[in-house]
């Protein structure tokens, strides 16, 4: 009673913080709109996936499927994203070599899943003109974030909405809401992921772990019923794995951890040689110091069908528009 009575003196201690930045947010949108603050667009289509909300609600995965549809529709496809926790630097490309230190640790999945060019860099505009510079034959980039980021125009953009909402309403620092609920009338589409909002219904799937130090070493989730597990996760909603994992017949120990953790092996050691299941995406930053009962469960994104008919229909309008 007392945790909840002092969070509630808090939200109201902040309020008045919370009312500055939501107008600071309209104001700076406002600006971008009457073109008072420059913008530009890279001319080729864009793709923007982000979130109202600050931490992961699924957009990675939403960008790996989205640049693998658009491979089958015949489009050549880019990643751009900008590398949460990288070192500063100018535009540079991720790839399955890189250190999560040097470039994030999302852009390292991405370029591991995806097989497109993927690029880092603060400035979206100058990351896109800095890799097609190098990659000339890329027609489309998607971008993993950037829903905020007003200064790149864009084609289309698609807010995902988690199971966490929109919190209690107000806006940073508050809660972690970073533009109000109302932002999603103006984007081209809804994602939702497990949340009561109407949009394009998505869902993770995954259910077979591969050994961190052997990725040929596989097996499914329920060969570790019945056994003691440890369950980490640095992602925005850690609860998200665990119950994943529950539902899969997991019984686990959950040990959550901040979004884009850097963990540290001696984090992990729980003083037992139990397995240790985690995320592809936290363990793109322990690869190089992998255990033998450290395990790595993937997932996919699953969308309803006529998300990628959607989304087809609106490049197929970029293309024409561009050929006329």
């Amino acid at each position: 009673m007392r945790h909840w009575y002092a969070r509630g003196l808090l939200a109201w201690a902040l309020w008045p913080a919370s009312v500055l930045f939501r107008l600071a947010v309209a104001l700076r949108r406002l600006l971008y709109w009457l073109r008072l603050l420059p913008s530009g667009h890279p001319g080729i289509a864009v793709i923007v996936v982000g979130n109202l909300v600050a931490g992961g609600s699924g957009k990675t995965p939403l960008a790996l499927w989205i640049a693998e549809h658009l491979k089958r529709k015949g489009w050549t496809p880019a990643i751009v994203s900008r590398g949460y926790g990288a070192k500063a630097g100018p535009p540079r490309a991720a790839t399955i070599a890189s250190e999560a230190q040097d470039v994030g640790d999302e852009p390292i999945l991405l370029a591991r899943r995806s097989g497109c060019p993927v690029w880092i860099g603060a400035d979206r505009l100058a990351v896109i003109e800095a890799l097609r510079a190098v990659h000339d034959d890329v027609d489309v980039m998607v971008l993993d974030d950037g829903l905020q980021d007003c200064r790149l125009r864009r084609g289309v953009e698609i807010a995902v909405v988690d199971r966490r909402g929109f919190g209690n309403g107000f806006m940073r620092p508050v809660s972690p809401l970073r533009e109000p609920r109302s932002r999603l009338r103006s984007v081209d589409a809804v994602v939702s992921h497990g949340a009561p909002v109407k949009g394009f219904a998505m869902r993770l799937a995954g259910a077979e772990l591969h050994r961190m130090a052997n990725a040929a070493e596989r097996r499914p989730a329920s060969a570790f019923a019945g056994q003691k597990v440890h369950a980490v996760a640095g992602i925005g909603d850690p609860n998200r794995f665990f119950v994943h994992l529950a539902r899969l017949g997991v019984k686990l120990t959950p040990h959550p951890f901040p979004d884009h953790h850097r963990f540290t092996p001696q984090e992990l050691d729980f003083g037992d040689d139990a397995v240790v299941l985690m995320t592809e995406k936290d363990a793109v930053k322990l690869r190089r110091v992998a255990q033998p009962n450290w395990w790595v469960l993937p997932v996919t994104a699953e969308l309803d069908a006529a998300f990628g008919d959607w989304l087809s229909e609106k490049l197929d309008g970029f293309r024409r528009s561009k050929a006329a």
